[in-house]
């Protein structure tokens, strides 16, 4: 049996998400779809991190086991064959076990996650972002929010920014990023953490921009965090510009990881 590891990258608007569901409109469902056509047999992947409808994914990595001998070359052009443009698969690899005899695991060999947030800070929405960014009318101050980010790096208890039907065995998690560069109008969040809760980056951006519109000083964000209370933060914000960008793993998996610029549309 040998373990292949995929890197897709997909654009989800339109799409019900990452995670199967009864409606088969999932990125998971498409890119079965396009294994079982390929490979003439099912086959069940399991993915880094889910991400929700609307969110798109700079590089997603999944991994599924498979009898078949193939080239990872052949597997990339084979699934992309039978794949919408929305969803692509930009690399594949083999993963054998390591020295331990440990088993590569797309989500629990992950030392880190990175998501970006991009978001069009202007008067009026633009057209051509739309579905690709979030939008924010009032100017934004990145000074002020940079400031309220900081109070997130470290190990926390972020149940403050955990949706409600958030299913991971623990709120703690350890934050070790989070930057906010603007270029021009678009303003690009990064936050990079061990992993994350369901809608803690949407919820972290949008209590960001409530500092950032001079809605509240940015040591709110400390209070926020220590009242681990959803009803204290900022409500969940749009899905539109939320890309996950990267998972973190060890060298020695020899993964072939995307080394282009994270949003290289800019």
């Amino acid at each position: 049996m040998r373990r292949i590891a995929l890197g897709v990258q997909y654009v989800g608007t339109g799409w019900s998400g990452y995670q199967k569901q009864p409606d088969r409109n999932t990125v998971q469902d498409r890119l079965e779809i396009a294994l079982e056509k390929f490979a003439t047999v099912p086959l069940h992947t399991t993915c880094a991190g889910r991400t929700d409808a609307g969110v798109h994914a700079i590089e997603q990595v999944v991994h599924f086991d498979t009898e078949l001998d193939r080239a990872p070359q052949s597997w990339v052009r084979g699934v992309n064959t039978f794949l919408p443009d929305s969803i692509v698969v930009r690399w594949a690899a083999e993963v054998p076990q390591d020295a331990d005899g440990q088993d590569f695991h797309a989500r629990f060999s992950a030392r880190s996650r990175t998501y970006h947030y991009v978001l069009y800070n202007h008067a009026n929405p633009s057209a051509l972002l739309a579905g690709r960014a979030g939008w924010v009318f009032r100017p934004l101050d990145v000074e002020r929010m940079l400031e309220a980010g900081r109070h997130l790096i470290g190990t926390h208890d972020f149940s403050a920014f955990r949706a409600s039907g958030c299913q991971a065995n623990t709120p703690v998690k350890d934050m070790h990023e989070v930057s906010i560069v603007r270029h021009g109008d678009i303003i690009v969040f990064t936050v990079r953490a061990s992993a994350f809760l369901h809608h803690m980056v949407r919820n972290i951006v949008g209590s960001l921009i409530y500092v950032g519109t001079g809605r509240n000083e940015p040591g709110w964000m400390a209070e926020v965090l220590a009242s681990r209370s959803r009803d204290v933060a900022a409500p969940t914000f749009m899905p539109d510009g939320l890309y996950f960008a990267k998972i973190e793993y060890d060298p020695k998996w020899g993964l072939p990881q995307e080394s282009a610029p994270p949003l290289p549309w800019l």
